[in-house]
């Protein structure tokens, strides 16, 4: 596990050359640098990612993959960081999984798992109490359009806890991929660690394993026509995030997607579906960038930027003549 560093503080040139002298002893430069492993990386249009995914104020993780065509895009892609909310759409598939299998259904009612206050690190697990029965359905509408934590608390205990859902994703061939606490849980003990600074193995995922996980539910690998929709559905009536992948998307792109904050670091990822019927999975992590609103810019103009690169007339791809496929998925 790699040491713990003081957070960049203030934008003094000497405390950033502090900052990335720590950051660098650590982890190295090439953990901090944004990069790309595809040796065609050097497109226009990665080249355009990785200028705005620069990292000297946080690291950001980036990855897209045009579903038509199979042409991708990651900067360190292949990182950890800390997925927060963004981990509630594998939860979601682990139950729907138990729904197509006959063991669970969405009409079936549990009751809301409520945090009751209690000290950081106090406890392994944090307490939470019951609170009203809601269906299936409804919770992980409300865990995914509202990020409701006491939903999707009530979730995890219904499939089994949190090693259900590891086990749902390895099953589905997703490695990188790690939940390690109920959210009460990870909520009480945000703050152990700066994510600009630290990775954390605990309740994380790379923005590659999040694209990969967002692919296949798309694509049907893994669910019913039904229960893929139940997901798909709710993520296009996400009502958090207006100022992330969202917020400079052009009226005519339909956007389901699923965000996630925590201390120092936000996050969405999504599924785009452009007016020509094109989908575009794109997984964007921010840390660091001075403020919240910083980084919710900072993932709006990336997600802008991967759809014009995809789409737009006379974009990066079609003026290069360039295709790239990943072999990451």
């Amino acid at each position: 596990m790699a040491m713990v560093m003081a957070p960049l503080a203030g934008a003094h040139a000497e405390e950033q050359d502090r900052f990335e002298q720590a950051f660098d002893a650590t982890f190295g430069t090439e953990t901090r640098a944004p990069r790309d492993y595809a040796p065609e990386a050097q497109s226009p249009f990665h080249r355009q990612i990785i200028k705005l995914a620069e990292g000297s104020k946080g690291r950001i993780g980036v990855a897209a993959i045009d579903l038509s065509t199979g042409e991708s895009v990651s900067v360190l892609g292949d990182q950890r960081f800390p997925m927060a909310s963004t981990s509630k759409i594998a939860i979601a598939a682990t139950f729907l999984e138990m729904v197509d299998q006959g063991k669970a259904s969405l009409s079936s009612e549990y009751p809301m798992l409520l945090s009751v206050r209690s000290v950081p690190f106090s406890t392994s697990v944090a307490p939470v109490r019951r609170g009203e029965y809601k269906s299936a359905l409804e919770l992980i509408d409300l865990m995914i359009t509202r990020s409701s934590n006491p939903s999707t608390d009530a979730l995890i205990a219904a499939v089994g806890g949190v090693d259900k859902v590891n086990d749902w994703a390895r099953r589905a061939g997703i490695e990188n991929f790690n939940l390690s606490r109920d959210i009460a849980t990870l909520v009480r003990d945000d703050g152990e660690f700066d994510p600009a600074v630290h990775i954390d193995e605990r309740d994380s995922a790379t923005p590659l394993a999040m694209v990969q996980l967002l692919s296949g539910l798309y694509q049907g690998k893994w669910l019913s026509a039904s229960s893929r929709a139940v997901i798909i559905d709710a993520m296009e009536r996400c009502r958090t995030g207006t100022r992330r992948i969202p917020a400079m998307m052009p009226e005519e792109v339909t956007v389901a997607h699923k965000t996630g904050s925590l201390n120092n670091t936000s996050s969405d990822i999504g599924l785009l579906t452009a007016p020509d019927g094109r989908v575009i999975a794109l997984a964007i992590y921010v840390t660091g960038q001075g403020t919240r609103l910083n980084r919710e810019a900072r993932i709006a103009n990336i997600a802008r930027a991967i759809y014009d690169g995809y789409t737009a007339p006379g974009s990066f791809y079609a003026r290069a003549g360039y295709a790239e496929t990943s072999a990451a998925y």
